[in-house]
C-alpha cells in the first residue's frame, strides 16, 4: 500500500510540472512575459523538492537530498518572488536574493542535526519560506494593481506564509520523526504535503488568473482600437464615452465630430498612402490637444469623434476652432506644400440623460451644416430640444 505523504510527494510533483509548463506556454501571449516566465521556473525548481524528499527516505545519502529538498523549495520560492516583482512592479535586488538564499542554505545545514520535532529545528526550518511568501504578498499590496484579484492573490500569499509558522507547531505537536530520514513516514509529512497541494493549487491557479485576464483586457484593448489612427475605433468609443458618464452620470457634457474635407480627392490624387498619412496626422493632432479625460475615436473612415466629459459647449467649440486652425498647419509627405489639409466640425452638449446616439446625431447634422456652408468651418447644434443646428460660423 502506498504511503500517504509518498502519495501527496506525487501529487505535488505532477502539480508543480504542470504549472511550469502551462506559464511556459501563457508567456507566449501574456504582455508580463518575464513574469510568466519566473513562474514557470519557480514552479520546476520547486518540484524538484518532492524527487529529492523520496531519495532522503529510499537512497544512503539522506544529508545530501534533505538539503536539496530544501533547497529547491525556498529557491522555487525566491523564483516566484522574482515573478511578482516582475508584474506587480516590485523588483528585488539580485544579489539581495542570492545572499538571503545562500544564508538559508547554511542555516538548514548547521540545524540537520537537530531532532525534527523540536521548536527550534521546526521554527528555523519553516521560517524562511514564510518570510519568501509574506514578502510576495507585500510586493502584492503595495503595488498600485487594485483588481480584485489582485486583493484575493495577496491574502492568499498572506495565508500561505503564516501556513509556515503553523506547520512548524504541527511538527512539534504531531512529531516529525528526530532524523531526516523519519519524515516521508510520519504523519505530519502526510498533513504538510496535503496542506501544500491545495496551497499550490491555489496559488498557481490566482497568479495564472491574473496573467489571462491581463491578456484578455489587452484582446479587448486590441479589438477596440484603430489600427491605422491609433485612436479607439467605433466601439472603443463609445465604451470610453460609456465608462466616463458612469464616473459623471449628473453632469453635461459635450461632444465633437469632424471630417476630413475633399478626402476623396486627396486618395484619388494623391494615393491611398497620402490619406492614410493625412488621417494619422489628424489623429495625432487630436490625441495631442484632447485632455487626459476626454475620449477620442476614429469612427469612420476619415470621420472622428471627441467625447469631453464635465466640458460646456462654449468650452467644447473653443476647442474645435483652434484644433480647425491647427489642422490647417498639417503638413503630409506626399502631398504638395501648398496643398492645406481642412476639415469640417459639429459640436453638440450632450444633456444629462441623454443617449449617446442621439447627441451624436445632432453633432453630426451640425457638421453636414459646416460641409455645405462651404467646409473648414465649425457649427454649434442646438440643445436636444431641437433636431436644427445653429448655422452661425466659428473661427
Amino acid at each position: 500500500m502506498v504511503n500517504g505523504a509518498v502519495f501527496f510527494l506525487v501529487v505535488n510533483f505532477i502539480i508543480a510540472i504542470c504549472f511550469a509548463l502551462v506559464f511556459a506556454v501563457v508567456a507566449v501571449r501574456s504582455r508580463s512575459r518575464q513574469a510568466a516566465q519566473w513562474f514557470s521556473a519557480g514552479f520546476a525548481v520547486a518540484s524538484l523538492s518532492a524527487i529529492s524528499e523520496l531519495l532522503v527516505a529510499y537512497t544512503d545519502l539522506p544529508r545530501l537530498f534533505a538539503v536539496l529538498a530544501f533547497a529547491s523549495v525556498l529557491g522555487g520560492m525566491i523564483l516566484l518572488r522574482v515573478g511578482i516583482g516582475e508584474l506587480y512592479g516590485m523588483r528585488i535586488a539580485p544579489l539581495g536574493a542570492v545572499s538571503f538564499f545562500a544564508a538559508c542554505i547554511l542555516l538548514d545545514l548547521l540545524i540537520y542535526g537537530l531532532p525534527r520535532s523540536t521548536l527550534r529545528h521546526a521554527i528555523s526550518y519553516q521560517t524562511p519560506f514564510a518570510l519568501v511568501i509574506l514578502a510576495s504578498a507585500v510586493a502584492v499590496f503595495a503595488s498600485t494593481r487594485r483588481a480584485k484579484i489582485d486583493r484575493v492573490l495577496g491574502f492568499l500569499l498572506v495565508a500561505t506564509g503564516l501556513h509556515f509558522f503553523a506547520k512548524a507547531a504541527l511538527a512539534v505537536t504531531a512529531g516529525a520523526g528526530t532524523a531526516a530520514t523519519d519524515y516521508i513516514h510520519t504523519n505530519y509529512a502526510v498533513i504538510s504535503q496535503g496542506s501544500t497541494a491545495v496551497l499550490i493549487v491555489a496559488v498557481g491557479l490566482t497568479l495564472l488568473s491574473v496573467l489571462v485576464l491581463d491578456i484578455m483586457a489587452d484582446e479587448r484593448s486590441n479589438s477596440e482600437r484603430d489600427v491605422l489612427s491609433g485612436l479607439a475605433n467605433r466601439r472603443g468609443f463609445e465604451n470610453g464615452v460609456a465608462a466616463a458618464r458612469l464616473a459623471a452620470p449628473a453632469v453635461r457634457h459635450s461632444v465633437m465630430t469632424c471630417d476630413i474635407d475633399r478626402f476623396k480627392n486627396i486618395n484619388d490624387t494623391f494615393g491611398h498612402h497620402a490619406g492614410d498619412q493625412v488621417i494619422r496626422a489628424l489623429a495625432d493632432l487630436l490625441r495631442s490637444s484632447a485632455a487626459p479625460n476626454f475620449v477620442v475615436g476614429r469612427i469612420g473612415g476619415e470621420e472622428f469623434a471627441v467625447f469631453m466629459p464635465n466640458t460646456t459647449v462654449e468650452t467644447a467649440m473653443r476647442f474645435a476652432s483652434a484644433t480647425r486652425r491647427e489642422t490647417m498647419a498639417i503638413t503630409v509627405d506626399g502631398l504638395p506644400k501648398t496643398l492645406t489639409v481642412s476639415a469640417s466640425f459639429g459640436v453638440a452638449e450632450v444633456a444629462a440623460g441623454e443617449s449617446l446616439d442621439d447627441a451624436m446625431y445632432r453633432a453630426d447634422m451640425a457638421l453636414y451644416e459646416a460641409k455645405r456652408a462651404g467646409r473648414n468651418c465649425v457649427r454649434q447644434a442646438r440643445n436636444a430640444r431641437s433636431a436644427s443646428p445653429d448655422i452661425r460660423l466659428v473661427t
